[in-house]
């Protein structure tokens, strides 16, 4: 069942019967460089990230990533949705698009659409972006959404830092 219908694209929940697509995502060296590797090598290890990941986010917050597919022909394209991390006091948008699918303006259209979904389905009042700081086209995308940069983010101990982006005129958290 679509949760979000846009002019060209369809999100709904994810499902352990899309295993093959999120192991083919999660391991396209794009996916890999900015948002990082996740250790999915198998069928098994898909399952279990979707299992801990975003149905889990589900049942824990009623939102997570959501399968974006093409509305004509109903082909994935990619992942788009919010997520809560431990980290952030807000939730962020996510997304992450098949290589294929870069640069038609499948990212922007899912992600304007998720942050209103948030907005009107849960009451979400601030919904963030973060990236890498070498992904311009992420930047891009989260501009174009309207979240501007408010500062870096350390979100694991490691210490390595990510760009956030708020909505424009909107006090940081």
């Amino acid at each position: 069942m679509n949760l979000i219908e846009t002019a060209r694209l369809n999100l709904r929940r994810l499902g352990l019967h899309d295993a093959s697509f999120i192991l083919e995502l999660l391991n396209e060296p794009t996916f890999i460089r900015f948002i990082g590797d996740k250790g999915v090598r198998s069928l098994k290890d898909a399952c279990d990230y979707l299992e801990k990941g975003p149905i889990g986010s589900y049942r824990r917050f009623g939102f997570g990533l959501y399968l974006t597919s093409l509305r004509a022909s109903g082909e994935p394209i990619g992942i788009c949705g919010l997520v809560k991390r431990d980290a952030l006091q807000d939730v962020d948008v996510g997304f992450a698009l098949m290589p294929q699918f870069a640069g038609f303006g499948y990212a922007t259209e899912s992600a304007a659409a998720v942050l209103a979904y948030g907005k009107r389905e849960f009451g979400l009042k601030r919904i963030v972006g973060i990236t890498d700081p070498d992904n311009h086209a992420s930047i891009a995308v989260l501009r174009k959404i309207g979240l501007r940069f408010e500062r870096n983010v350390a979100l694991e101990l490691s210490g390595e830092e990510v760009q956030l982006f708020g909505p424009a005129g909107a006090a940081p958290s």
